[in-house]
């Protein structure tokens, strides 16, 4: 018997009804269709519009879906993990609201904050309790309702952004299938170019800090763009190396999508043909923590049981990563 490793064994998506399109974002800053597109890839993305709605909402239909397309009951869920850099409020964890919302009542949950590796991160310490024996059934979620942090009179990130759900189910596997590797890494000192200002213990709310704008994304986009660049794809590649894996070897790369230019470069150090890379930035944007699950859940029908996939991440903190896996079903059946 092989060891014990964390298999993928359900995915699903959710994204809200709303489309703001690039068109309709030229009627709300000083921008056009073509810098957007010429600079981001991106198109469209879509938005959570409605009183009240966070991204537990949004989670919980991706999690409602998972449950019904993997035959698996609320209370068989042993821990639920919630990456996230836009929870429904400070405490409790979105994935205890999430939890609460749709009926799982046997596990326990937490968020995890890594900006936009924090799926990676969180599929990595998942398959930690896997691997150890200790549960079998846990899912994670990455989602992110990005729309209620970014300021919508700044062109330079309110085009970047949307909103959006995925969550995936990881069991025990040992038929060599699942996470076979990954390396994690993180930066402090690129705090000070990607952040929220305000809202944490720093710089609690205030008159002022409301007044100043200070709880949406601020971006230093040349230095941001320079870091991704260059991490994204340095890791990309360390874990093929690590794991003696050619071009030809991989079936996907499934890159956290921010910027087209960004997962470009990474395919192109990897030697990776675009026919080869799950993109989808033109219709959401960047959802933080949702871009790869929502690429997974596009592409489900398209994964074969045995393919070599790498998930690659880059995002505020700095943090970035990438995981190897083996894909543990035929997407299409």
């Amino acid at each position: 018997m092989d060891k014990i490793r964390a298999a993928i064994t359900g995915i699903q998506g959710y994204v809200p009804d709303y489309v703001l399109t690039n068109k309709e974002l030229e009627t709300m800053v000083d921008t056009t269709d073509e810098w957007i597109t010429t600079r981001t890839g991106i198109k469209e993305r879509h938005i959570l519009k409605g009183e009240g709605l966070g991204t537990s909402d949004m989670a919980v239909e991706a999690v409602k879906g998972l449950l019904k397309k993997t035959n698996t009951k609320a209370e068989e869920v042993e821990l639920v993990i919630c990456a996230t850099v836009s929870p429904d409020m400070v405490y409790p964890a979105t994935a205890n609201i999430i939890s609460d919302k749709v009926g799982i009542k046997n596990a326990f949950g937490f968020d995890l904050n890594a900006a936009c590796s924090g799926f990676i991160y969180a599929l990595v310490t998942a398959s930690k309790y896997i691997e150890s024996g200790l549960f079998k059934k846990i899912i994670v979620v990455g989602a992110d309702k990005m729309s209620s942090i970014v300021d919508y009179t700044d062109r330079q990130t309110c085009v970047i952004f949307g909103d959006a759900a995925g969550a995936v189910l990881l069991e025990p596997d040992t038929n060599g299938h699942g996470i076979q590797d990954a390396i994690l890494r993180s930066d402090g000192s690129g705090r000070v170019h990607l952040h929220q200002k305000a809202g944490g213990s720093v710089r609690p709310a205030s008159f002022e800090t409301v007044a100043n704008r200070e709880h949406f994304v601020y971006q230093e986009g040349q230095a941001v763009f320079k870091f991704a660049v260059s991490n994204m794809a340095d890791v990309s590649v360390e874990i093929m190396e690590k794991n003696n894996l050619k071009a030809e070897d991989i079936a996907w790369l499934v890159p956290h999508q921010a910027n087209l230019r960004i997962i470009d470069a990474t395919a192109r150090r990897m030697g990776l043909a675009r026919e080869k890379v799950m993109i989808n930035i033109q219709k959401y944007g960047n959802t933080t923590n949702g871009t790869i699950p929502m690429c997974l859940y596009e592409w489900e029908n398209q994964l074969k049981k045995g393919d070599n996939v790498i998930l690659a991440a880059f995002g505020g903190g700095f943090t970035w990563g990438s995981i190897y896996l083996k894909w543990a079903y035929d997407g299409a059946k």
